[in-house]
């Protein structure tokens, strides 16, 4: 995969078509596969019984119902996650049986109001769940569609005794996901989790940068350095020994001005190639509040903007609006 010839950026529908259903959920991810995505995105948290299931947090009161269960009441409690003090419920106290009979609901109805019309809808679903729904989906369309999962918190997962690495190297591996070609990317804001996952597998794997912090390991272990340095060369150098490539917050490649507008791009693109690794460049979303000045009312061009950077993929909350974008920067 490192070797590929230079092609379209992907599209990975980020939590699914999350923009116009709740995310993390199979009618999401369906979506975003009718609207042609490349890639769906599940980010993974495990259950008490070490199942992996598809939750941007493991603390659920936000994005289920939980709260509405009276015989869950009791599993209210507050956690320190990677450094921050949390009160909720979260699903490594649960059961799979448990979590099968709560239901997904809209994680930010204040912006996307619209999409509480599928609240309570769909169940939780499992890492397998969503592979037998890639699976059929490519048979039906004829190609192979993508999967691009994220370890979520995997230091503090390791820390109580669920590690994530294992079951989820063991789940991709039973589904003949295998080798550097396999539809897949897995992806991980820690380094030392990628770093073990290059030991288990030979799928691809991908970096995440954010912005002003620090991967949580690196905390963990003390070690000083934070995203920002690992975007140097030298940075870059060490994650292509273990990564194929890096997700990055579009902000390190395109800067923004205290007003919310866009600055000229940095050399990120450029010194990522340089030691052959990909750019996949996350998140991209139509509304308004989520967009730089330059492009308030305008999504498609921001993704316009970046495609012209030379970037491999972008995360999109409405993989429709991409495709779209797509088209007209390939006329």
């Amino acid at each position: 995969m490192k070797k590929q010839n230079k092609k379209k950026p992907i599209i990975i529908a980020h939590r699914g078509a999350s923009g116009y259903r709740p995310e993390h959920t199979l009618g999401a991810y369906e979506l975003a596969i009718e609207m042609g995505a490349d890639f769906i995105e599940p980010d993974l948290v495990t259950t008490k019984d070490g199942i992996l299931i598809a939750r941007h947090e493991n603390e659920i009161s936000a994005t289920t119902d939980v709260s509405l269960h009276p015989e869950f009441s009791d599993r209210q409690t507050k956690k320190n996650i990677d450094g921050t003090l949390k009160n909720g419920w979260f699903t490594e106290d649960f059961t799979l049986a448990e979590i099968k009979k709560l239901k997904a609901r809209e994680r930010i109805p204040q912006i996307r109001h619209q999409n509480q019309v599928y609240d309570d809808l769909y169940s939780i679903p499992t890492l397998q769940e969503i592979i037998n729904l890639v699976k059929i989906k490519s048979l039906e369309k004829g190609y192979e569609i993508g999967i691009y999962p994220e370890t979520k918190y995997p230091t503090y997962f390791h820390n109580i005794g669920l590690p994530l690495e294992e079951a989820l190297v063991e789940t991709l591996h039973n589904n003949n996901y295998q080798g550097e070609q396999a539809p897949i990317f897995i992806q991980s804001f820690e380094v030392s989790n990628l770093q073990k996952l290059s030991s288990l597998t030979n799928l691809p794997l991908v970096q995440l940068l954010n912005l002003d912090s620090k991967p949580y390991d690196f905390v963990n272990s003390g070690d000083p350095r934070s995203y920002r340095d690992l975007t140097t060369v030298e940075g870059l150098q060490e994650i292509s020994k273990y990564a194929t490539a890096i997700g990055i917050h579009k902000n390190l490649l395109v800067p923004r001005d205290t007003n919310d507008k866009l600055l000229p791009p940095t050399s990120l693109v450029t010194d990522a190639h340089a030691v052959n690794l990909l750019v996949h460049v996350w998140t991209f979303r139509n509304e308004d509040v989520f967009l730089p000045l330059d492009f308030q009312g305008n999504p498609q061009g921001e993704y316009e903007e970046f495609f012209q950077l030379g970037i491999d993929g972008v995360f999109s909350d409405f993989p429709d609006t991409a495709l779209d974008a797509i088209k007209i920067s390939n006329k």
